[in-house]
């Protein structure tokens, strides 16, 4: 089974953290928070992988076209026939990584609909957006899926909150909660289960087409659209301060997505 990942927006609210990087790229814990998507995949045994790229996409490509020397020791043996040798072996040797050049402007479902090629077929493929990470059961959404028989499964999640939340009792505080996940509503956490078949008459071939609006519209409208709901850890890379909170959780040691 293959997994998805659009890794081609242009991240603008989240420019201030670096300029340079698409925001696929931008690092926690010293590596690209798609690499964090990818291992989270990769736990539940799915290493087959198709990044639609878009803004500054030779960045990613550059990243893993030169993975062994970005990730692990080298040791160089300077002069006229100079050598590189890599020292040790990494757990990303089984990864097999399409990079898709998408369109710079193209919208997320014109991303998906350009990887067509790639995806078709009778088995369900996985998609995800490129900024965003949980400890969803990968597994237990596929298994979901092929319960229901829909065309789409999309992970339902609670929204992380704004603001503090205090529970008031007499005008005394008898709770405090700093920025807690809303406790009503589901909002769409992306890891979906995607039929290979039957999607692609909803998206079409315009590159202007939004995934969030009339194709999943309409799979709703058509019953066709199951969620997997979510209630655990999930926290989206829109933001400056998202973007240190998980660089936080990281350096804690307690990152909830980290299960490798």
């Amino acid at each position: 089974m293959k997994a998805v990942i659009l890794c081609g927006g242009q991240g603008t609210r989240i420019r201030d953290a670096n300029e340079l990087l698409p925001k696929p790229m931008l690092p926690i814990g010293g590596r690209p928070i798609v690499w964090h998507i990818m291992k989270m995949y990769a736990q539940h045994g799915v290493r087959d992988f198709v990044l639609c790229l878009g803004y500054r996409g030779w960045v990613i490509k550059e990243f893993f076209l030169n993975y062994k020397a970005m990730t692990a020791d080298l040791t160089v043996t300077l002069g006229k026939h100079g050598a590189v040798e890599v020292i040790g072996r990494h757990d990303e040797e089984d990864w097999r990584v399409t990079l898709a050049e998408t369109g710079e402007e193209t919208m997320t479902g014109g991303r998906v609909a350009a990887v067509r090629k790639y995806v078709e077929g009778d088995e369900p493929f996985l998609l995800t957006y490129g900024d965003g990470v949980s400890d969803v059961d990968i597994g237990a959404t596929i298994a979901a899926h092929r319960k229901h028989g829909k065309v789409a499964t999309v992970t339902a999640v609670r929204p992380p909150g704004r603001f503090g939340e205090m529970l008031i009792d007499g005008g005394a505080v008898t709770e405090f909660n700093e920025k807690p996940q809303v406790s009503e509503g589901f909002i769409n956490g992306g890891f979906f289960v995607l039929d290979g078949r039957r999607l692609w008459k909803y998206l079409g071939e315009d590159r202007a087409t939004i995934l969030e609006r009339e194709p999943l519209r309409s799979l709703a409208r058509d019953r066709e659209l199951h969620a997997f709901p979510h209630t655990g850890f999930w926290q989206p890379m829109d933001t400056s301060r998202e973007y240190g909170l998980l660089n936080d959780l990281w350096a804690s040691g307690k990152a909830p997505w980290k299960s490798w």
